[in-house]
């Protein structure tokens, strides 16, 4: 793990506001398809599982989806300190699976170190997290309604990491054969209240450390609510919400895995490949 990593969330806070969101009646639309879709793609690796892990998905939906491709699936919780590892023993399991989970954590790199370490050769780590453009609407609109209303802005929406910084994390904690992909997800509302209430109800609301501690005035949230309709309503009125799902995959290494060619051990120039090509 990072010796200090940035704490960007209050973990405490979360666990409470998922206890929240039990209590309201948990929103699980993104949940659900995500484990639909985390069903398919780990049937389409062709092989079973002995002995898994799911590392902090809310309720169990993944769980139930996967039973038939793995025999023993252990649930994980994330630790609310960063300082505390995973319950996790080197090379234990081959399969490490999460959704909608790891986008709330201080120290990814670590957390992804560790997956790593307790996974056998040829394990496989597939998780879903939270991440791109994400409410990337609700993010301009308090912005711009801030900065009218009470000329400043305070952070509102977690910072998410993009496809690019998932695949060198992949890399980085010594995974074979990364894979990352992008599920766009576009989801409307009557306005910004109901999309605010569907985050309550999925625990989702802003646990940043440096977030305000105090009421947001209603003044501000009207004027959220007008430039939110203002700029990002389709013509019958009803507004747009963006949830970006970044898919990771990969490997703990094994002799059997196919591996890149060397520098310099190629049968054939790219020019040449390139002109061959051009030809038929």
């Amino acid at each position: 793990m990072n010796d200090n990593p940035p704490r960007l969330f209050d973990r405490t806070l979360l666990d409470q506001r998922q206890r929240r969101a039990t209590r309201l009646g948990p929103a699980t639309f993104l949940l659900d398809r995500v484990a639909e879709d985390l069903a398919e793609r780990l049937h389409a690796v062709l092989r079973e599982f002995s002995n898994g892990v799911d590392l902090g998905t809310p309720g169990d939906q993944v769980r139930s989806a996967i039973d038939a491709s793995v025999r023993q699936l252990a649930a994980v919780a994330l630790q609310a300190s960063d300082s505390e590892p995973l319950p996790l023993a080197p090379q234990s399991i081959d399969l490490a699976v999460s959704a909608l989970a790891l986008q709330l954590v201080n120290d990814l790199p670590g957390v992804l170190a560790q997956v790593r370490r307790a996974l056998k050769p040829d394990g496989l780590l597939l998780a879903a997290l939270i991440g791109g453009d994400t409410l990337t609407e609700l993010r301009q609109s308090f912005a711009a309604a801030e900065a009218e209303v009470e000329g400043g802005v305070s952070p509102r929406v977690a910072p998410f990491a993009d496809l690019r910084d998932v695949g060198a994390l992949l890399q980085r904690a010594g995974f074979a054969l990364p894979v990352t992909d992008v599920d766009r997800i576009v989801v409307r509302y009557d306005n910004a209240f109901a999309l605010m209430h569907d985050l309550r109800r999925m625990g989702a609301t802003n646990i940043l450390t440096e977030r305000r501690r105090t009421l947001s005035r209603r003044a501000t949230m009207l004027k959220m609510a007008h430039v939110y309709a203002e700029r990002f309503a389709d013509p019958d009125g009803r507004i747009r919400a963006t949830f970006d799902i970044i898919w990771l995959s990969g490997w703990a290494p094994h002799e059997s895995q196919q591996k890149p060619l060397k520098p310099g051990s190629a049968k054939m120039s790219l020019e040449a490949a390139v002109k061959g090509k051009s030809k038929t």
